[in-house]
């Protein structure tokens, strides 16, 4: 049956496509070879690991305290209290991670960030 000019080239490309399937299978897993190798001579050049746990036994606590008044919440729109919530949470995960954490505390919890951080966030409860 004939079979029109957009057709043909459809099918020629879904036969390209299916010829090249080994090739591209290759370079992928060629890739990922590559990555790893990467990834192990970077951690035997730095002689440490990504191990949380070793992380945090070489970590010393700093001195300073950094304290987050929170009692203004009452004056901001709830559009600001949501980029509140999501600033106080990449601070304390950042200073859980660091080398010399500070204390960190939170004071005047209450109101419109509470509600939102109980609300999207139900783990905040377990911060230390």
């Amino acid at each position: 049956e004939p079979m029109s000019k957009r057709q043909r080239k459809k099918l020629l490309k879904q036969k390209q496509w299916e010829e090249q399937k080994d090739l591209r299978r290759q370079k992928r897993k060629e890739k990922r070879q590559k990555r790893k190798l990467e990834r192990q001579s970077k951690l035997d050049f730095n002689n440490e690991g990504n191990d949380r746990k070793r992380m945090r036994r070489e970590v010393v606590p700093s001195t300073l305290r950094l304290i987050v008044d929170c009692s203004f919440d009452d004056l901001m729109v709830l559009k600001d209290v949501k980029k509140l919530h999501k600033q106080i949470q990449r601070c304390y995960a950042e200073n859980r991670k660091a080398f010399h954490p500070v204390q960190f505390y939170l004071t005047s919890h209450g109101g419109q960030l509470k509600s939102n951080m109980n609300e999207n966030d139900k783990g905040w409860v377990n911060w230390k």
